[in-house]
């Protein structure tokens, strides 16, 4: 409540009166999610948030379901001035740098997105983001993510000793190398797109999928087919970012900017709450249809953490930033108690 109280203090304060004539402040901004979904809705909310807020002088022109340019493409379109602003997530980059995974998704890492918020704000994860995304010419504004993801199956999906023989589509990246751990258990993971998720399922091409959230995974009709899910999720957490040209946001005045990082903390909210209760609702609708929610024991998800870990550590070894980073969030989780 405390950030809506200072995002409405800012709307009251950060108004001034825009007199006729003075110049306005265009950005374009793209999201890959559709404005339909849940936090295609809180986007679209954010960017009319910061017109409202400065009283006129921001316009924005928003992109939703990767309109511009592609999802994996929005980043660069922003540094390279096609685009102002980047609200897709850093998961998509780790190609440039390794340590850009630790900005998108700690797998087996933070239990939710405000821990990682609290990393980039008083943990060091700052004076990391900084220069890393200073490199590519962007500046890391803040995070604005869902809560863990849940699994897909078509058989019982009840822990460790289930993913023998279970053969799921599974993202390509840090996905696959901390799923590769659990081969010698027997689990067969299939890197594909995310487009091509609801088709394998349903051909029987995989039995089962790391795709989204609870939510995200009803409305892509995958428990049409799938009756069985983790929930809640543990496995992956990813956090969308909004990053910005860095030669446009050193333009903007300290106000805008304030007004930006208000809007932004404020989206990061109404996201975190909405998905939350969208994915009891579904959890509910679920059972009464027959999936079954499959929450795995604690030495289950300290296991799939333990070989997470291993893969964090590996790729901090990959560039200077992905050291830094990695072993900056590691410490921080420590120090919160997610990590013994």
């Amino acid at each position: 409540m405390a950030l809506l109280g200072a995002a409405a203090a800012a709307g009251v304060v950060a108004a001034p009166f825009v007199a006729r004539g003075q110049a306005k402040i265009q950005l374009r901004i793209q999201t890959h999610h559709s404005a339909e979904s849940v936090p295609g809705k809180i986007f679209l909310r954010f960017c009319k948030d910061v017109e409202e807020m400065s009283g006129g002088r921001v316009q924005i022109e928003s992109f939703t379901s990767s309109a511009l340019v592609k999802s994996i493409e929005t980043f660069d379109a922003a540094s390279t001035g096609i685009l102002d602003g980047d609200m897709t997530g850093a998961a998509y980059q780790p190609g440039k740098d390794a340590a850009f995974q630790a900005f998108g998704d700690m797998l087996g890492g933070y239990d939710s997105p405000d821990q990682m918020q609290a990393w980039l704000d008083v943990g060091g994860g700052r004076e990391i983001a900084d220069p890393l995304y200073g490199k590519f010419g962007m500046v890391l504004v803040g995070f604005w993510g869902d809560p863990p993801e849940s699994l897909v199956s078509t058989k019982p999906l009840r822990g460790l000793a289930d993913l023998k023989n279970w053969k799921f589509r599974c993202p390509p990246g840090m996905q696959t190398d901390i799923f590769v751990k659990f081969v010698k258990l027997g689990a067969k993971p299939v890197v594909m797109d995310f487009g091509e998720v609801f088709t394998a399922l349903q051909t029987r091409a995989v039995e089962g999928a790391d795709a989204g959230t609870l939510a995200v995974n009803k409305a892509l009709g995958l428990y049409e087919i799938a009756t069985h899910t983790t929930y809640p999720g543990f496995h992956s957490m990813p956090q969308d970012h909004l990053a910005i040209n860095k030669a446009k946001w050193d333009s903007l005045p300290a106000d805008i900017k304030a007004i930006v990082k208000v809007a932004l903390k404020k989206a990061a909210l109404d996201r975190w709450t909405q998905t939350n209760l969208v994915n009891a609702e579904v959890a509910r609708e679920l059972v009464a249809k027959g999936v079954t929610l499959h929450a795995w024991s604690e030495a289950d998800r300290r296991a799939y953490r333990e070989q997470a870990q291993a893969v964090w550590q590996s790729w901090a070894q990959w560039t200077p930033f992905a050291k830094q980073a990695f072993e900056s969030s590691i410490a921080f989780m420590k120090r919160i108690g997610v990590l013994g």
